[in-house]
């Protein structure tokens, strides 16, 4: 069986998160449109170096609009394969905890 991500235990593994500060949008051609396909954010932990964790929105979570250093919850969070150098975790969405 292939390993596609793994259910991290939030609290124990990255602690309070707070937000860092948008990362990068990916677009791509839709029926001839750019679309919005994911957003990417940074994010600081009190437990992990700020520097390592990235969260990876779909596009159906919305724009976010955090000021930073405002502590934030992601909803049903994965960390995907290449989380054990780096930490990119993706997540169904992020909202004020």
């Amino acid at each position: 069986m292939e390993l596609k991500h793994v259910i991290p235990n939030m609290e124990k593994t990255f602690g309070t998160l707070e937000f860092a500060g948008e990362g990068k949008t990916e677009q791509r051609r839709v029926n001839g449109r750019m679309t919005v396909i994911s957003r990417s954010f940074n994010l600081y932990s009190d437990i992990q170096r700020a520097d390592d964790i990235v969260v990876i929105l779909p596009a159906s979570a919305g724009e976010k609009n955090f000021e930073v250093e405002e502590k934030v919850k992601l909803i049903n969070p994965k960390i995907g394969t290449r989380g054990f150098t780096n930490y990119i975790l993706s997540a169904d969405d992020m909202v004020k905890a």
